[in-house]
């Protein structure tokens, strides 16, 4: 019976302890890919557009082709209609547009690669940092002057964190939300925590708030 006992404990324990170890490797490795993220060149795209010709020269807005920026969780892509909108009267016959023409006729989605894609594990929702007076350029830096888009900086939980440690440095009036130029003042952003209740990032006690 001693035995037995004896047994039962060490397979207990050592249950527990292998449990335990797992549960280390396993957050250290999802500490490490969070902080130790790094930018990778931009992905190719069916078409190649020019976010520095349509966005800073003609200033088009954001708005235009990610239509759900300002109220969901994802920005959207824009579908081939909106393309159109404007191609099938400019460059019509352009060969570099063949893809959107194609597209237009057969009724294919045109397959745009995410130029930025978060972890699995990060919840983040653009609607609601709009919303707050965080502009585009925070995140996504001066996409009117990108060529070819590309994802400026790693996004860590360090560089979330840094924002919300300090928001009003980083904060505009919504109707500069997506002025790409625009040049935060900490001064007025003060004033801006407080008429948009902003949380900083001692409020945001739950793991849950970004990780679900």
């Amino acid at each position: 019976m001693r035995r037995r006992n004896r047994w039962v404990r060490t397979l207990f324990w050592g249950t527990v302890l292998g449990v335990f170890a797992l549960l280390v490797v396993v957050f250290s490795g999802v500490a490490v890919g969070a902080f130790e993220q790094r930018t990778l060149p931009p992905p190719p795209q069916p078409v190649p557009f020019s976010h520095a010709f349509h966005a800073g020269g003609l200033g088009i807005s954001c708005r235009y082709c990610h239509a759900a920026v300002e109220h969901a969780p994802y920005a959207g892509l824009p579908p081939t209609e909106t393309c159109m909108s404007c191609h099938a009267f400019i460059r019509p016959d352009s060969p570099r547009l063949a893809p959107v023409r194609e597209s237009w006729e057969t009724g294919e989605p045109l397959r745009w690669n995410r130029v930025i894609n978060l972890p699995d594990f990060v919840y983040f929702h653009h609607g609601a940092h709009v919303a707050k007076g965080v502009g585009c350029a925070e995140c996504h830096g001066r996409v009117d002057q990108m060529a070819v888009v590309r994802q400026p900086q790693a996004f860590t939980m360090k560089f979330c964190l840094d924002c919300h440690r300090q928001p009003e440095a980083h904060l505009r009036p919504r109707e500069q939300v997506f002025n790409m130029a625009y040049t935060p003042d900490p001064e007025l952003g003060k004033k801006l925590k407080e008429l948009y209740k902003v949380r900083s990032a001692e409020a945001l006690t739950s793991c849950n708030t970004c990780h679900r």
